[in-house]
C-alpha cells in the first residue's frame, strides 16, 4: 500500500520552531520569563506536530478503508455485470427466437428490434437509411405478424415475464387533491 508523506515545508519548520526553542531555552536559561516563553513554544511546536502526525496516520487509514471498499465495489460490480451481461444475452435469444418464430424479415427484425429500444418511426429512418414510410411498413408488418395492436403491446409483450407484478390488492394509487378515493 502507498503511505502518505507529510509536507516536507511543514515538518521542517516544525522541527525548526522545536530545535531553535531548545536551543534556546538552553543557552540562555537567566531570564524567567524568556525561559517560559521558550518552553511554551517548545511544547506548543511538538504538540502540533504530534497532533499534525496523528491526523496524517488517521487520513492514510481512512484512505486504505476507502481502496478496501472501493476494490470490494468493484468486485461486486464486476459480478452483477457478468449476471446482467448473461441474462440480457439469454433475453436477446429469446427475442430472436421469437421474431423467427413470428417469420419476420430480417428488415422487420431490424425494425422491431428498434421499436423495442423506444425509437420513433423517423429516429429508426435515420438510424438505417430508410425512408419514414418503409420503416412505417416494415413495423406494421411487425404487429400484423405478432398480432400485436403496436409498439406499447410490442414492448409488454416481451416485459410481462421480466417485471414481478405486485399483489393488486397491496398497491395503492395516491388520490389526486380535490378528487374522491377511490380506493
Amino acid at each position: 500500500m502507498q503511505t502518505m508523506r507529510a509536507n516536507p515545508a511543514v515538518v521542517s519548520a516544525l522541527a525548526a520552531l522545536v530545535v531553535i526553542g531548545s536551543t534556546d531555552v538552553a543557552l540562555d536559561p537567566s531570564n524567567s520569563l524568556h525561559l517560559l516563553r521558550g518552553v511554551i513554544l517548545v511544547v506548543l511546536s511538538f504538540g502540533i506536530a504530534l497532533y499534525l502526525w496523528n491526523g496524517w496516520l488517521g487520513a492514510e487509514r481512512s484512505l486504505a478503508r476507502a481502496k478496501q471498499s472501493l476494490y470490494s465495489m468493484k468486485a461486486e460490480r464486476d459480478v452483477w455485470r457478468e449476471r446482467t451481461r448473461t441474462s440480457l444475452d439469454r433475453l436477446s435469444r429469446r427475442i430472436d427466437e421469437t421474431f423467427r418464430g413470428w417469420r419476420l424479415t430480417p428488415a422487420e427484425t431490424e425494425i422491431a428490434w428498434h421499436l423495442l429500444s423506444g425509437a420513433t418511426d423517423r429516429a429508426i429512418a435515420r438510424r438505417t437509411g430508410r425512408s419514414v414510410r418503409t420503416v412505417s411498413t416494415h413495423a406494421a408488418a411487425v404487429y400484423r405478424k405478432s398480432e400485436l395492436a403496436g409498439r406499447v403491446g410490442l414492448a409488454a409483450f416481451f416485459m410481462e415475464n421480466l417485471v414481478h407484478s405486485p399483489d393488486p390488492s397491496q398497491v395503492r394509487v395516491p388520490a389526486i387533491v380535490g378528487s374522491p378515493d377511490y380506493s
